[in-house]
């Protein structure tokens, strides 16, 4: 089967990067900045093949295999290997980090959603950690994941947050799916469904209900002195941060401020925000635990209706086709999903007010389906005893 190549997608903005190389009057941090724009840049250009690989490994299903290496500080890849699936810890702080959320990331969509790994077959979760020197940034290069360890200034080590782990690994989950094209909206969309299952997987792991999640992506990332909670805001896009060295998080959280831009790939980090908004409203309308309702309309949605090319208007309009399908026309999901796009300015029309009022209980997953414990408690092997989900068949449609 023919798939697009899957654009090297980085969690921390370049405007972010962008903007302390341009206020900082430091010239290490300068430096280490440039050289992480640098980095992702000459990543996109090997990304062809390194898909293609991903492509031929996930051929056969396969359980959780999770290999963990050091890159010692250089750029070639995947390095010296640390630990194996099932190997015992070692002391290093980072490997167990990278080891675990991927164990959880992984469970997440096994027992949630009967996903086998990103690709759907078992393709093995590699990681890369201690990449480059002080690199700023985490990425899914379309075959494996790679951690650099934080300037040693600004940023703490990007192993640290599970939302991040779940973030970068659910483009692997795009790239074997809707297949979204790295550009303006359909871009943003890529960045919007990574930042949805990355909270999603960090709420599952904590046992968090929509009410009481932060909804911030990239939380604790920045360390003492910046003045911010996040990278990004779901709950109030544009308000993770607020720094003189960062700048100002730019993010709008409605289609009135949306922002025509030739950097970032059109924006792809920047009006994430505008359907981010959409699911924590959705989300938080339905209540309850936000991956069993919210999550699997937008899971849906993702897996068998967006095609690469898709916009806002075909995300809002797949995500009410799905919850209508899965729950019913007219149904409390379907208005809520409806209303949620509406308050961001998308309206996609008159849908019925009334209708069956199904509870929270309606959308739990199977009972058999165990919780993890809190990531803060999960060190070690505690991930590998989770059950194996099968193999995802279901497969998005392709342009």
């Amino acid at each position: 089967m023919s798939r697009r190549t899957h654009a090297v997608c980085a969690f921390l903005p370049p405007h972010i990067l962008r903007s302390i190389a341009e206020n900082t009057d430091d010239p290490v941090l300068r430096e280490r900045c440039h050289v992480a724009l640098e980095t992702s840049a000459q990543f996109r250009g090997a990304r062809a093949a390194a898909a293609k690989t991903a492509a031929v490994e996930g051929l056969m299903a396969s359980p959780l295999r999770r290999t963990i290496y050091d890159a010692q500080r250089k750029t070639n890849l995947p390095g010296k290997l640390l630990r194996g699936e099932g190997a015992k810890p070692v002391a290093d702080v980072a490997a167990g980090e990278a080891y675990d959320g991927a164990g959880v990331t992984y469970d997440f969509y096994s027992k949630v959603y009967g996903r086998n790994s990103v690709d759907g077959r078992g393709l093995p979760l590699d990681s890369s950690i201690h990449y480059g020197a002080h690199y700023t940034n985490a990425l899914w290069n379309g075959k494996q994941m790679i951690y650099g360890d934080g300037d040693g200034k600004l940023f703490n080590r990007f192993t640290e947050s599970l939302d991040i782990i779940g973030h970068e690994l659910t483009h692997g989950v795009t790239q074997h799916t809707a297949a979204l094209v790295y550009q303006d909206q359909p871009g943003a969309l890529n960045e919007h469904f990574s930042d949805v299952f990355g909270i999603l997987v960090k709420q599952y792991a904590l046992k968090q209900t929509a009410a009481k999640s932060d909804w911030l992506i990239g939380a604790g990332i920045f360390k003492k002195g910046i003045h911010g909670d996040a990278v990004r805001s779901m709950k109030a896009p544009g308000t993770a941060y607020d720094d003189k060295l960062l700048g100002k998080d730019p993010q709008p959280a409605h289609m009135k401020n949306y922002q025509t831009m030739t950097a970032d790939n059109g924006g792809v980090h920047v009006n994430s925000g505008i359907p981010n908004h959409a699911f924590y409203l959705a989300a938080t309308l339905l209540g309850g635990k936000a991956w069993t309702a919210a999550g699997r309309i937008w899971y849906d949605a993702l897996t068998t209706l967006l095609k690469p090319k898709a916009t806002f208007r075909d995300c809002a309009r797949a995500t009410a086709a799905a919850a209508s399908a899965r729950y019913g026309a007219h149904s409390e999901p379907e208005r809520a999903v409806v209303e949620a796009w509406k308050e961001v300015g998308i309206d996609l029309g008159a849908i019925a007010t009334s209708g069956p009022k199904l509870l929270i209980a309606d959308f739990e997953p199977p009972a058999a389906a165990a919780e993890l414990p809190p990531f803060d408690t999960v060190r070690g092997d505690a991930s590998r005893s989770s059950s194996r989900g099968a193999a995802e068949t279901r497969r998005g449609p392709l342009e």
